[in-house]
């Protein structure tokens, strides 16, 4: 299909615009014409969403067809709100442009109530909306009305959905799509995956009679051209531990001053406040510099986007919320503070610069700490490699089942056995047992055995045609208040009023403020906030604010501008260490010759660790042992990422404590794992009493874990999550909040409840499926133990190693942080380093450290360097 074969408006479009129409684009005209759910890979600047609409615009001005009325049309699906918001600005013009008569309109969670209704009543013809909103519009009594019409789906930023509980639960909406519109074309826009076939089968039912539709279509647009990506060296030396990046701010700063506009991608929230609290504190040219994340304010974020489009900005300071399709073509640098932790998701937040397939996206990594310099440059020669480590497959969750259910309830009763095979034509319930359903549906109706005899658990009743109905009207708000999959701590609002008044309006010191003015800035989680005494201050929005407060679920603030603050932390946003990376720092220790491309400080570190220590090699494990401060420390180099590091951790603190090394406590972090505690580790594993390879088996996944699990408070929070999910307890009701404790106090009665009279509760079952995948990461564990089996290497110090200097400096982080913590870090490693470096003793005991060093696999450790 050539250009020609576009209609006149289209065609004329593209001419004046001086471009051409890719073949990605015009293959996915083809293939919908041909009525043929698509999967579109392609690179970020190659046009993926606009080849998504072009279909459905197309369709919208050739005429009507024997499927089109005058409602929804096109529905398009994102993972973000911000993108949603971004696609309607630069969908808008293309459509007003061509002169197509076009409705064009979005639905979010900041969408008002008012034109939500509307929208049901006289829907657009095309929508844009979020997987949350697709499922309150599904629970609508009048959901197959607005439906009736719909002719196409978009799933965009597929990559980014199909893994998740979001993904889970918007693969059932689309099969309920699929069954309100028979013939539905699906078309899903993605990065470039490892295994594309993962994606083909979420686009289309499964188990269809049908065969023809039980595979999508797979178009792989070319690659574009190779970005240029740079690793910030500096004078300055890395920092041995933190996250915040400080050392190189001005150098951030001075690339912001080259360059029309930048974004500035950090991991978490806390960093982001940190880091534009820093730039703005040396912004001495008031260049306009933003910070957008998903804790602020609605009206500040979308000043922040609005801003961006218009080019009003130099910079801005952005989480995740902003690194998913976002096209704002004069950003012309990505600055990634931190290590990326992966090549996928490095890849994606670099293509957001020069937004055009065939200019080079330009970033610059700045690496935090000299752990993270390895692996910014693993992850650099991966993207060279053109690596994907992003892992789509999953079995869907249970409790997202169980609110699709409550939600399939809402919009009218239904039958079992039909709902039953609606749910398996969703790619992650295509497996779904019919027992595993019907413990499900048993859980929505009753609350389960151990729950059934409460009144306020029964939400389903069976009707005298065998179908299920609500239990009582008020299930409906209760449900739409509380669907959705992303559960976070409880947030207290953060609301600004001027200092005078505050003080006037709060009384007696630390009475809560009654003045009820002031603007919100957003939200803090409420554990943080229940810390605070009034006079404290802390980093929030981008200022630094002083707490003069709490009302309910407001925390009343002044501004304090100087003061030396406290940074929130989140409980979310912290991304694990990809195996595929973890990998090629090994294999970057292993090898010396790969230290040309490392700053000379870092270079150096390695070196001294080959001196003093060893090196952990590609796959085997490096363990070392030595006393300091009267105590006696393991450490450990898996190289398996945090969540992976901390199971290690506790199971290993329970096996020394059988053991009877007296152990007091542990630290993690992406590299390893140091543990603690007041017996000689050294000289029991160089008598024999402690086996390194005994202690390190792979049986420690089964009783170890099980019981750890039922003791810990891990395993509650993790319950305490899946029961907000399901619908168990609720958090929002009509007019007001459960505040966490709330929360927390209903879900721990409810977890004793079960584990003590209905252990095989289906929600207890997916908790642990939960934690298994995500808080434990019991699969990354369990390979790494299967990589360990005979090759764990341990090299017996008479004091810290220079390569366990960032981790020691992990004890006793504050998990609220200051302003001046890294100053204090700083501190701590010159003395650390020292210690593992000073001459008096160096050597000395040289012979002795042969004497207790042990390889406990077949291969001998390398002579140390002298």
């Amino acid at each position: 299909m050539g250009a020609a074969a576009l209609p006149a408006q289209f065609a004329d479009w593209f001419r004046r615009r001086g471009w051409q129409p890719r073949d990605h684009q015009l293959a996915l005209i083809a293939k919908s014409r041909a009525r043929r759910s698509t999967l579109l890979i392609a690179p970020t600047g190659a046009g993926k969403t606009l080849a998504g609409f072009l279909p459905s615009l197309i369709a919208l001005t050739e005429g009507p067809s024997p499927k089109q009325g005058a409602g929804l049309r096109t529905l398009y699906v994102s993972p973000l709100k911000a993108l949603a918001e971004d696609i309607s600005r630069n969908l808008v013009a293309p459509v007003a442009e061509m002169g197509l008569k076009v409705s064009i309109e979005t639905r979010t969670g900041d969408t008002s109530a008012a034109r939500r209704a509307r929208q049901r009543v006289k829907p657009p013809q095309i929508l844009l909306t979020t997987p949350e909103q697709v499922a309150l519009m599904l629970s609508n009594a009048d959901a197959g009305y607005t439906f009736a019409d719909l002719d196409t789906v978009i799933l965009d930023e597929l990559h980014a959905l199909a893994p998740s509980k979001r993904g889970d639960l918007l693969s059932l909406g689309l099969a309920r799509l699929n069954t309100f519109a028979p013939g539905l074309m699906t078309l899903g826009l993605s990065a470039t995956v490892a295994r594309p076939s993962e994606l083909l089968s979420y686009l289309v039912p499964q188990h269809a009679p049908d065969d023809s539709r039980a595979l999508a279509d797979l178009v792989i647009a070319p690659g574009g051209a190779e970005p240029e990506i740079d690793i910030l060296e500096i004078e300055e030396p890395v920092p041995w531990s933190g996250h915040s990046a400080r050392y190189a701010m001005h150098e951030i700063y001075r690339a912001i001053r080259m360059h029309k506009t930048t974004l500035v991608f950090v991991n978490t929230r806390m960093q982001a406040e940190l880091v534009f609290q820093e730039l703005w504190r040396i912004n001495d040219e008031g260049l306009p510099i933003a910070l957008h994340h998903g804790s602020l304010d609605k009206v500040r974020r979308l000043k922040v986007e609005a801003a961006m489009a218009e080019g009003r900005l130099r910079a801005v300071v952005a989480t995740s919320t902003l690194d998913l399709g976002i096209d704002w073509g004069d950003v012309d640098l990505v600055v990634n503070v931190g290590a990326p932790k992966g090549a996928s998701r490095l890849a994606q937040r670099i293509g957001r610069a020069n937004h055009r397939l065939d200019e080079p996206s330009a970033a610059l990594l700045v690496p935090a700490n000299r752990f993270e310099v390895l692996e910014c440059r693993a992850a650099l020669d991966a993207a060279k490699a053109g690596e994907q480590d992003a892992v789509i497959s999953r079995s869907g969750a249970l409790d997202v089942l169980a609110q699709h259910v409550l939600g399939m309830a809402c919009h009218a009763p239904f039958k079992p056995d039909e709902l039953y095979e609606e749910v398996r034509s969703a790619s992650p319930y295509a497996a779904l047992t019919r027992a595993r359903f019907d413990r499900v549906i048993d859980f929505v109706a009753t609350g389960g055995y151990a729950l059934k005899s409460y009144e306020r658990f029964a939400r389903l009743r069976p009707t005298d045609d065998g179908r299920l109905r609500l239990a009582h009207p008020r299930l409906v708000s209760q449900y739409r208040m509380n669907a959705g999959t992303i559960v976070e701590a409880p947030m207290i609002k953060i609301r600004l009023v001027g200092r005078r008044r505050a003080r006037r309006k709060t009384g007696k010191p630390g009475a809560a403020p009654t003045l009820m003015g002031g603007r919100v800035l957003g939200e803090v989680e409420e554990y943080f906030i229940e810390q605070l005494a009034p006079g404290n201050t802390f980093v929030f929005a981008g200022e630094i604010l002083r707490f003069e407060g709490l009302a309910e679920t407001e925390a009343f603030v002044t501004r304090a501008p100087g003061a030396d603050a406290m940074i929130p932390s989140y409980a979310g946003g912290k991304f694990p260490l990809s195996t595929h990376l973890a990998k090629r720092v090994r294999a970057m220790l292993a090898d010396r010759t790969q230290w040309a491309d490392l700053p000379t400080p870092v270079a150096e570190w390695l070196g001294l660790q080959q001196d003093y220590s060893q090196l952990p090699g590609t796959d085997d494990v490096l363990v070392e042992t030595f006393p300091r401060r009267s105590r006696h420390f393991m450490v450990a180099y898996p190289f398996e990422g945090r969540l992976a590091h901390q199971t290690l951790g506790m199971l290993l603190t329970r096996r020394l404590e059988r053991a009877g090394a007296r152990p007091l406590g542990f630290v993690a972090n992406d590299y390893g794992l140091a543990g603690w505690g007041l017996g000689d580790l050294t000289a029991r594993i160089a008598d024999g009493s402690l086996d390194l390879e005994r202690l390190c088996d792979e049986d420690m996944l089964g009783d170890d874990l099980e019981t750890w699990l039922a003791e810990s408070s891990l395993m509650r929070r993790t319950f305490r999550t899946v029961a907000v999910i399901a619908g168990l307890i609720e958090r929002r009701h009509p007019g007001k909040e459960k505040s966490g404790r709330q929360v927390t106090m209903s879900t721990d009665l409810i977890y004793n409840v079960l584990r003590r009279h209905d252990p095989g509760h289906i929600l207890l079952e997916a908790a642990w499926e939960d934690a298994a995948t995500g808080l434990l990461d019991i699969a990354r564990l369990g390979q790494f133990l299967a990589r360990a089996r005979g090759r764990i290497r341990h090299q017996a110090l008479d004091r810290v190693s220079p390569l366990a200097v960032p981790i020691l400096l992990e004890i006793g982080v504050e998990p609220v942080g200051r302003l001046t913590r890294e100053d204090l870090l700083r501190e701590a490693a010159e003395e650390l380093i020292a210690e593992a470096t000073r001459a008096d003793g160096g050597h000395q005991n040289g012979d002795a450290r042969e004497k207790h060093d042990t390889t406990a696999g077949a291969e001998a450790r390398a002579p140390r360097r002298r």
